[in-house]
């Protein structure tokens, strides 16, 4: 339906008409151009006129045409069928043609009243079914919430549900609160009896040992209708195609709803991604074996650092560091004195040199296997010290005094310190601590190092340096301008019977000052080192130029090989500034990559590794749960069905009045954008042209 609407009174349309009629008139009323033609002529002329001018009056008084359009759909019903594991497993033994061909036909005969839209759900939710049941994962809280959230302001009218009702993710779909102003008619798929099974239900572990350390598993079994029967539950480790049983334990099945948990302890032995396989042998009449065994993945990390503490001669501080470090399992501490050093100072990560370079000892050696490696190092000046050799080998400080005179210093912090925070309780009690012993001198900083701690002397704050850090070109170096640390620890424990603080101030030194920063110029991350079996890897990829700025010119190669030594070849799109690769989800097992760019004729390289673990969620529940089913379904006001019943479905749905909703809007648009007026008027105005010229007009 069409009107007409203007923006002024009405009565301006005769004032149009008027307009029109004048000049028609005005141009041909006396005019003798045509007398000696018909009559006709003369009027048909006026009247073209008429209407263009009248017309073209009107359409200054900006009419508008407005459109009522009218559309009626159809109510929207929504067919979701799980394709999870587990509903697979319940069509192993046949009917799975017929179910297909019987939700077929409640599609078409639902389509004749509805609009119906189909959806797949398991691990994630999608348009259309494919009944190929090979989802690892059910998660029905998400398919509701996804079809409030598409349909929740429409006309729904129903939502069919086929399911097993068995859900491993999300949360309860009878607590989801998916808010459906629709009722929900649920498919009991699956067998509800509950039949003779062994079942390793759960494994806890952690993702992440620490080499050197002990881990554990533990293992929930449980078993229905298996009492009088005995199992052995056992830990393997899988390196390759080989597996290696580390332990086992037998257990008795001594009653029919059999529940227990276990406990390994494993060694974290070696580093990397460690498969381990948890199994039991199963019993007679077992209906499935499948949901005997589970694979873990633990994630191995030598992250120890090997820290030696080198002394001119033996010191108590060497044992208090010693110890305290120690008590960091991530930190490997050797202690050696200069003149009966065997060990090779290049395996270590950091140096510490109390008392070096002494007056009976340059160190020379050693300061050069520092500087050739770029290992970062710790001086602790005491009165052994040779002062004028230790300003020439470290770049942090300068000290100008001689060693007969000493100063018993405390440590007062710098509020500008910006390396790393220190807490209150630390701040607060540490200068009240026994006062070190410190060259008495001249202390001057040197470049852009930062001072912690200031030398408090008695009472007296001053801006000489006692606890400071700096660097040697990419080296970090840090000074302790005193000996006695030994003091620092005894008096902590003795105010607070522990060792805490002292712990922290010596922990957060060592750690910024051993911490290595990554300085190659191409690298490659990763956001796990565990991927499940239905996740894509996605790898990121940096690349800095000479001057260490991010550039992505050069193609980045990746080439990924599998256990078996097959290879995977992928080349990495680029960002803004950097790269990415989503390589896609690989089968189960240990992989280990290689990438390769040429920037500027240098061949860069990065090697890395990741594993994929399974996910075995679906076949650890394999009783169907039409219970819950049934509570959904009178939850939403719907009713519960089972798989030969779907044409019950469509019969009770065709019969329902649900009333299609018919959706109204008004259509504006000025009658001047028509196009079909424009022609229009440049009709009869090229019409009354043509005529005037052909009977001699013009």
């Amino acid at each position: 339906m069409e009107s007409l609407s203007f923006q002024y009174p009405a009565w301006y349309l005769l004032l149009c008409v008027l307009l029109g009629g004048a000049y028609a008139a005005g141009l041909y009323y006396k005019d003798k151009t045509f007398a000696e033609h018909t009559p006709w002529l003369t009027r048909g002329l006026s009247v073209l006129r008429f209407l263009a001018a009248t017309i073209l009056a009107i359409l200054l008084l900006q009419p508008l045409l407005r459109s009522l359009l009218t559309e009626t759909k159809k109510p929207v019903v929504i067919l979701a069928q799980d394709v999870s594991e587990s509903v697979g497993m319940a069509f192993e033994k046949g009917g799975l043609k017929e179910y297909q061909q019987a939700w077929g036909a409640l599609k078409n005969d639902l389509g004749r009243k509805y609009e119906v839209k189909e959806f797949s759900f398991g691990s994630s939710v999608r348009e259309g079914v494919e009944f190929t049941f090979d989802d690892k994962v059910s998660n029905i809280s998400s398919l509701l919430g996804d079809v409030s959230d598409l349909y929740g302001n429409q006309n729904l009218g129903a939502v069919v549900l086929a399911t097993d009702g068995i859900y491993n993710e999300g949360s309860s779909p009878l607590y989801a609160g998916a808010k459906l102003n629709a009722p929900v008619y649920t498919v009991g798929l699956g067998d509800t009896l509950q039949k003779k099974d062994l079942v390793l239900k759960r494994v806890f572990h952690n993702n992440i040992a620490y080499l050197g350390d002990k881990f554990s598993v533990q293992v929930d079994v449980a078993a229905r209708n298996c009492a009088g029967s005995t199992t052995s539950l056992n830990l393997a480790k899988v390196v390759g195609s080989e597996t290696r049983n580390l332990q086992q334990m037998r257990l008795n099945l001594d009653r029919n709803d059999f529940f227990t948990t276990s406990e390994f302890t494993l060694d974290a032995s070696e580093a990397g991604v460690q498969h381990f396989r948890i199994s039991m042998t199963g019993v007679a009449g077992e209906v499935t074996t499948a949901n005997n065994s589970k694979d873990i993945f633990v994630d191995v990390l030598d992250a120890r650092q090997k820290i030696l503490l080198l002394a001119n001669s033996p010191n108590p501080d060497i044992s208090a560091l010693k110890q305290t470090l120690e008590q960091n399992k991530n930190y490997e501490v050797t202690t050696a004195y200069i003149n009966e050093l065997k060990a090779n100072v290049a395996d270590f990560d950091f140096v510490l040199l109390h008392n070096l370079p002494s007056r009976t000892n340059d160190a020379a050696a050693v300061l050069n296997v520092l500087d050739d490696r770029k290992i970062a190092r710790m001086f602790i000046v005491g009165t052994q010290t040779n002062l004028p050799r230790f300003n020439q080998v470290q770049p942090v400080i300068e000290i100008q005094a001689n060693m007969r005179n000493t100063n018993d210093v405390q440590g007062a912090f710098n509020p500008n310190f910006s390396l790393f925070t220190i807490d209150e309780a630390l701040r607060n009690n540490l200068p009240t601590f026994n006062p070190l012993t410190a060259p008495f001198g001249e202390f001057q900083v040197k470049g852009d190092a930062q001072v912690l701690l200031y030398q408090r002397i008695g009472k007296v704050d001053t801006k000489y340096p006692l606890l400071v850090y700096g660097h040697d070109g990419d080296t970090k170096v840090a000074v302790l301008a005193a000996e006695g640390v030994w003091r620092w620890k005894l008096f902590d424990y003795l105010q607070h019977q522990n060792h805490d603080l002292f712990g922290e101030l010596i922990g957060k030194n060592f750690q910024y000052t051993a911490l290595k920063a990554d300085k190659r110029r191409f690298r490659v991350s990763q956001s796990k080192n565990i991927f499940n079996e239905n996740e894509p890897v996605v790898l990121d990829a940096e690349l800095y130029n000479e001057s260490y700025e991010l550039v992505n010119e050069a193609d980045v190669s990746l080439k990924i090989t599998n256990s078996d030594g097959r290879d995977f070849n992928y080349t990495f799109n680029k960002t803004i500034k950097a790269y990415t690769l989503t390589a896609g989800v690989f089968p189960v097992g240990n992989y280990r990559y290689k990438a390769q760019v040429i920037l500027n004729g240098q061949n860069l390289v990065y090697d890395g590794k990741f594993s994929v673990q399974p996910i075995q969620l679906e076949v650890y529940e394999t009783t169907a749960d039409h219970a819950m089913l049934r509570r959904l379904s009178e939850a939403y006001g719907g009713v519960f069905y089972l798989p030969n019943q779907l044409s019950q479905i469509g019969q009770h749905l065709l019969e329902k009045d649900i009333k299609p909703v018919m959706y109204s809007s008004t259509h504006t648009q000025p009658v001047i954008h028509l196009k079909w007026i424009f022609f229009l008027l440049l009709g009869m105005l090229s019409l009354e042209w043509f005529l005037r010229r052909y009977y001699g007009g013009y």
